[in-house]
């Protein structure tokens, strides 16, 4: 129920933001990627400004996220390494406590 609401105050502003932001900038826009002759048409773009805006926001994102991912690595290599050694550790002492137990058992049968 608290996700719910977090997300509803987190998504619902930024929802409208983008909504005004897309009006507002609605106007047609050329991206021209030769810098030598700007008016090339084989390799421009002509788009809503707001569709540039949203590209360059989600690229930026993406890249962020992968650069975040990899920088991080480091990590969770670490933790992996660390649950294998955790897990080999659980495995030894399960086995001593049944080693235990087997010599408990011999030890009591022998008294008896």
């Amino acid at each position: 129920m608290f996700k719910k609401i977090i997300r509803v105050v987190i998504f619902i502003p930024i929802a409208v933001v983008l909504i005004l932001l897309s009006i507002a900038n609605r106007q047609s826009v050329t991206l021209a990627l030769n810098p030598f002759e700007p008016a090339d048409t084989l390799l421009s773009v002509s788009a809503p400004f707001f569709v540039f805006l949203f590209i360059a926001l989600m690229l930026g994102m993406v890249l962020g996220s992968l650069i975040t991912w990899f920088k991080q690595g480091k990590h969770r290599q670490r933790a992996r390494q660390e649950a294998a050694e955790s897990t080999k550790w659980h495995v030894e002492a399960d086995r001593q406590k049944e080693k235990a137990e087997s010599l408990a058992s011999q030890m009591v049968t022998t008294n008896s």
